[in-house]
C-alpha cells in the first residue's frame, strides 16, 4: 500500500486518528536551562516586547492528550479557551443541519498499522478550515476531476470531470451545482493529485459544502502537514532564513492544535482561514522552503508542562504588545534573530519564555 493511499485511508477515518493522540508520548525538549513558571522567567533582552508566554488550553476534545490544566496556567491572564490572534469581526452563525455521519467502522488493515508508524503525525492529523461562510454563491472547480459525495448517506451523487467549474448556490436544504440538485451537505473528493478550487484559489484535501436556506458554507478538510505548508507561506515570506520559517512552523502548528483540540464549531470546523486565526491561502502560498520548514519540524509544538500552548504571534513587537499584552512572537523579530544566527528553538524560547518544544509521535501497537 502506497504512502498516499495510507494517508488517504486514515484521513477518511478520523476516528482512527483521534485515539492516536491519546497514545502520543509528549516528550518535552527544554529550551532553557531552567523550567520555572513562565511568569518567573525574564525575557531575553535582545528583542523588546516579549515578557511572557501565551495561554494554554485546558483539556477538551481529546482529554487523553496531555494539556495544561487551568491551575497550571502560565500567567494570571491566561485564558482557558483559545483566543483569536487579532481583534475579531462578527462571524456568520454556522448552519444547523444534521451531523454528517462517518463511514462505517472497518477492521484495520495490518499493513496500515505497520506502515503508519513511519508517517509524520502531521500527515494524519486532520484540520477543518472554514473557507467561506454565509455567502450566496461559490464557484467550485477541480483540476483533475473528483467525486461529489452525499456526506450524510456516504454515496456518490455526481462525478466531476477534469478541469470542471460550476456555480454553486444554496436552495433551502439542497445545493444547486449548476443545474444539478445535490443534498444539503456534500463533500468533493478530488482524484489523486487533484486540487479543488473555491473561486480562484486552490486547496488540497476534501472540500465540504453546506447549504442553509440561501447561504453557503465551504470547509476544507486537509492534513495538518498540508495546512502548515500554506500557513507558513501565507504568514511570512518563503524567502526568509530557514530558522525563522521553522519557528513559524512550530508556532503555527501549536496554534492549530489548540483549535483541533477545542474547535470553534465542533460539528463543522476547527478554525477560520483569515488573520483572525492564522492566514491560510491554499496551494498558492506553498513553497519548497515552507514544506522543508514544516517537514523538518514535523509534529513539534510549543509546550508548557506537557500541554499545548496557544502560541499567539503577530507581525511586529508593537502589535504583539498591543494585541496580546506582549505575550507572543514577533515575526519580524524572529526574522532578525534568525539573521543573527539564532536557531528556531532559541527564537521560540525568546518569545514563549519558560516553555519547551514537545513532539507528537505516532505510537500504534
Amino acid at each position: 500500500m502506497s504512502r498516499q493511499a495510507i494517508v488517504s485511508w486514515l484521513q477518511q477515518r478520523p476516528w482512527l486518528v483521534v485515539p492516536v493522540l491519546g497514545l502520543i508520548p509528549l516528550i518535552s525538549l527544554p529550551l532553557m536551562s531552567r523550567q520555572s513558571p513562565p511568569s518567573a522567567v525574564a525575557p531575553s533582552p535582545s528583542v523588546a516586547g516579549s515578557p511572557s508566554p501565551l495561554s494554554s488550553i485546558s483539556a477538551a476534545a481529546l482529554p487523553d492528550m496531555a494539556l495544561v490544566s487551568p491551575s497550571a496556567k502560565p500567567t494570571p491572564s491566561a485564558k482557558v479557551t483559545p483566543s483569536p490572534r487579532l481583534s475579531p469581526s462578527p462571524k456568520a452563525t454556522a448552519p444547523k443541519v444534521a451531523a454528517s455521519p462517518v463511514s462505517p467502522a472497518r477492521q484495520i488493515d495490518p499493513r496500515v498499522v505497520q506502515a503508519v508508524t513511519s508517517l509524520s503525525a502531521d500527515a494524519v492529523i486532520p484540520v477543518r478550515v472554514i473557507i467561506a461562510q454565509g455567502t450566496t454563491s461559490l464557484t467550485i472547480g477541480t483540476s483533475a476531476g473528483g467525486v461529489v459525495m452525499d456526506a450524510q448517506k456516504g454515496n456518490a451523487v455526481y462525478q466531476m470531470p477534469t478541469r470542471s467549474s460550476y456555480q454553486v448556490q444554496a436552495d433551502g436544504t439542497t445545493l444547486m451545482m449548476g443545474s444539478i440538485r445535490l443534498p444539503q451537505v456534500v463533500y468533493i473528493e478530488p482524484n489523486p493529485g487533484g486540487i479543488t478550487y473555491v473561486g480562484d484559489r486552490g486547496y488540497r484535501g476534501r472540500m465540504v459544502l453546506i447549504a442553509n436556506d440561501s447561504h453557503l458554507w465551504a470547509v476544507n478538510h486537509v492534513s495538518m502537514q498540508q495546512y502548515l505548508y500554506s500557513v507558513v507561506g501565507s504568514e511570512v515570506s518563503p524567502s526568509w532564513p530557514m530558522e525563522a520559517l521553522k519557528a513559524q512552523a512550530v508556532a503555527a502548528r501549536s496554534y492549530a492544535l489548540t483549535y483541533h483540540l477545542k474547535p470553534v464549531n465542533r460539528q463543522f470546523y476547527d478554525l477560520g482561514a483569515d488573520e483572525y486565526y492564522q492566514v491560510y491561502k491554499g496551494v498558492e502560498s506553498e513553497a519548497a522552503t515552507t514544506r522543508q520548514a514544516v517537514n523538518s519540524t514535523g509534529g513539534e509544538f510549543v509546550s508548557y508542562r506537557g500541554g499545548v500552548v496557544e502560541s499567539l504571534y503577530a507581525a511586529t513587537d508593537d502589535i504583539v504588545m498591543e494585541a496580546f499584552q506582549g505575550r507572543g512572537m514577533s515575526q519580524i523579530g524572529a526574522l532578525g534573530l534568525a539573521e543573527k544566527g539564532y536557531n528556531y528553538r532559541q527564537i521560540l524560547a525568546n518569545y514563549y519564555t519558560g516553555t519547551g518544544v514537545a513532539r507528537i509521535q505516532m505510537d500504534i501497537e
